[in-house]
């Protein structure tokens, strides 16, 4: 795998990450909190604009039925960079979602960072900023 940080200097590399991403984005639809964990590393968080939260809490709140996601897209080319072991993938996202009774429709731009181990990616970081129009 390439060191450096050049787009598309390793297609098959960006291929399996993004089908890794979109594999992730069905589990996720498929609130099965089992599934979603396959996809993170044990130290995984999600950074958004309520805070920090912890695998164990988002995972929590899915087993509990309290969050559940009918849709989760990839709506942009996705950029992808590697740096050895480790790769960043940045998309925009829509996703309807259901929390505690209440539905929301969001879309984000979202920065997840992967890291490559036992021969698989797996996400160590997500980050979710709301998309607005320019």
């Amino acid at each position: 795998m390439n060191n450096d940080a050049t787009p598309g200097t390793d297609e098959a590399a960006t291929a399996e990450l993004l089908t890794t991403g979109d594999n992730w984005a069905r589990a996720i639809v498929s609130n099965d909190p089992d599934r979603i964990a396959g996809f993170t590393a044990d130290e995984w968080v999600i950074v958004s604009d309520t805070g920090i939260t912890s695998k164990e809490q988002f995972l929590s709140v899915v087993r509990s039925g309290e969050l559940t996601h009918s849709t989760f897209d990839r709506v942009d080319d996705a950029r992808v960079r590697f740096y050895g072991d480790t790769a960043i993938l940045t998309t925009r996202i829509t996703n309807t979602a259901n929390f505690r009774g209440q539905q929301f429709d969001a879309d984000e731009w979202t920065t997840d960072v992967f890291v490559r181990r036992d021969g698989h990616w797996s996400c160590v970081l997500s980050h979710v900023t709301a998309a607005t129009s320019a």
